[in-house]
């Protein structure tokens, strides 16, 4: 872990338990939209926006699935796409699974991931990468929390997850209604009422779902 984001991170975000999911603690920020600003500031083309020091609804709706149903990661290779601050990849971890890794573009990330891990006494592999490209590895459970914010990154997301799938992997979803969420590719798991940081999303609360990749084409028969 690098030691400066290391030290960022612990700077600007407390250790407190997530709204949605008390079981886990990460290190978040007090106030969202100072962060934002100073991450953005100076550093403006090249570091990106601090994800990892918030709970986004997608990520508390798919941890919360996991704690509350360890079976779907339970012994199993799970790999955290955008990880954030690691919120889900730690559920997976707590909930028993045989490995978790944790993926993102932002050394920050990286390193809350790890800290947070650390906190809450799991191991996490945090990895700096961009995989999109490439493929899951040797996953058996694949997990995004809140991916589809953009049109850019939902097609990216979209081609990556549907190679998982195809390669036998099981994909879980958490999203609280992002527009570029092609909600006909999935079948709905669970749902859930899930707290937010109004200065973020502009309401206290998200309705949001869990949902399961299909990787049959729509209208294919079943």
């Amino acid at each position: 872990m690098p030691e400066l984001s290391a030290a960022f991170v612990r700077l600007h975000a407390r250790l407190t338990p997530v709204a949605f999911v008390p079981e886990v603690r990460l290190h978040q920020a007090d106030e969202p939209i100072g962060l934002w600003e100073l991450t953005e500031g100076e550093f403006r083309s090249a570091q990106p926006p601090p994800f990892w020091a918030f709970a986004w609804a997608g990520g508390q709706a798919l941890a919360r699935y996991v704690t509350d149903h360890p079976e779907a990661v339970a012994g199993r290779r799970v790999l955290d796409l955008a990880s954030g601050s690691g919120l889900v990849a730690i559920a997976a971890a707590r909930a028993g699974a045989a490995t978790v890794r944790a993926v993102e573009i932002d050394e920050r990330a990286v390193a809350a991931v790890a800290l947070n891990a650390e906190a809450n006494g799991v191991r996490v592999d945090a990895e700096l990468a961009d995989v999109l490209d490439g493929d899951a590895g040797d996953a058996e459970v694949l997990l995004a929390g809140d991916v589809f914010y953009s049109e850019a990154m939902a097609r990216r997301v979209l081609r990556f997850l549907l190679r998982a799938a195809r390669s036998g992997a099981r994909v879980l979803v958490g999203d609280p209604g992002r527009a570029f969420l092609p909600r006909e590719r999935f079948r709905e798991l669970a749902a859930y009422d899930v707290p937010v940081p109004e200065a973020l999303e502009s309401v206290r609360v998200k309705h949001t779902t869990v949902w399961e990749l299909d990787p049959a084409p729509p209208g294919a028969a079943r």
